[in-house]
């Protein structure tokens, strides 16, 4: 018997993006993949270079097998296109990606079937001004670091935030500065120092790297405010390589070369990364279990 069009037409539109760098998440493939097919309408199976043709191809839902890393290369294209992402972990923390593939199994009926709960995840809106001119235009997930870059001496950046006159723009030396939103806080944020944030509070963090001041501390400000980060001495390094020297870094993933009295803005994007949350998890468990946090020593 043919199948119901009707219902098929009803099904949700999925793509399959797997992680080819990590031999488990290909293994696993197979198995999701047929529970996809049992469920809703499979438009293809992707390799994580293939991202913007995934999510820019229709799909109503993308489940990723990788881990949070797989997931932030994705983002920005999930971000644009308003795509859901279910993530299937097979990397270490599972922040954003909160399935295993066990759970996934578990609860895959209703995910595929029904109305999941979505989790809606900030997103930054970072623009590098060059001399007046947009120079870079990107989203970020977890965080965006100006770091300072071979040769690896202190930079100094002019901390603004919600306009403050240049005059009274604080000046910070040291190795850079972090802007990171809630769920990145995690992330290098929390290895610089900085306070975690509980995800869904509407807030950035702003977090010095190795300042050269006993009185910069970590400060939480309004997701409506607006930073801006000013260049006042930057590294070049030695061999003339821009993307070696002082960079702003977009998640820890891909860096955009700064000189002198570059601006970097950063502000809250309108739109969110929507990441379909797993019944089964906590955030506070994932934070005690997979950061050890607080946990007694020995």
């Amino acid at each position: 018997m043919p199948p119901d069009s009707d219902t098929n037409a009803k099904r949700i539109r999925v793509a399959l993006i797997v992680n080819s760098g990590k031999p488990e998440a290909v293994e696993a493939a197979h198995g999701v993949r047929r529970v996809i097919e049992s469920h809703a309408n499979l438009i293809g199976q992707f390799d994580i270079a293939q991202n913007g043709e995934a999510l820019e191809g229709g799909a109503d839902l993308a489940i990723v097998l990788g881990g949070d890393g797989t997931i932030l290369g994705l983002a920005r294209h999930a971000v644009r296109s308003g795509v859901a992402m279910l993530g299937i972990n097979f990397g270490k923390l599972g922040f954003l990606a909160e399935f295993d593939v066990d759970s996934f199994h578990r609860h895959a009926e209703d995910v595929l079937t029904r109305q999941p709960k979505i989790r809606e995840v900030a997103a930054l809106e970072v623009t590098v001004v060059r001399g007046g001119d947009t120079i870079a235009h990107t989203t970020a997930i977890n965080d965006v670091a100006v770091c300072n870059g071979a040769p690896f001496r202190m930079i100094q950046l002019a901390l603004s935030i919600d306009g403050t006159p240049a005059d009274e723009a604080t000046r910070v030396s040291g190795d850079g500065l972090i802007v990171a939103t809630p769920t990145g806080s995690t992330a290098y944020n929390a290895a610089a120092g900085g306070p975690i944030l509980e995800p869904t509070l509407p807030a950035m963090v702003v977090t010095p790297i190795a300042a050269h001041s006993l009185s910069f501390r970590p400060i939480v400000v309004p997701a409506a405010s607006t930073i801006e980060m000013r260049a006042i001495r930057v590294n070049h390094s030695p061999d003339c390589d821009p993307s070696a020297g002082t960079n702003a870094v977009i998640d820890g993933q891909t860096g955009i070369p700064l000189e002198q009295d570059d601006r970097v803005h950063v502000t809250v994007g309108a739109n969110p990364l929507r990441v379909v949350v797993n019944p089964e998890r906590r955030y506070w468990s994932t934070l005690i279990h997979k950061l050890r946090w607080a946990s007694v020593p020995g």
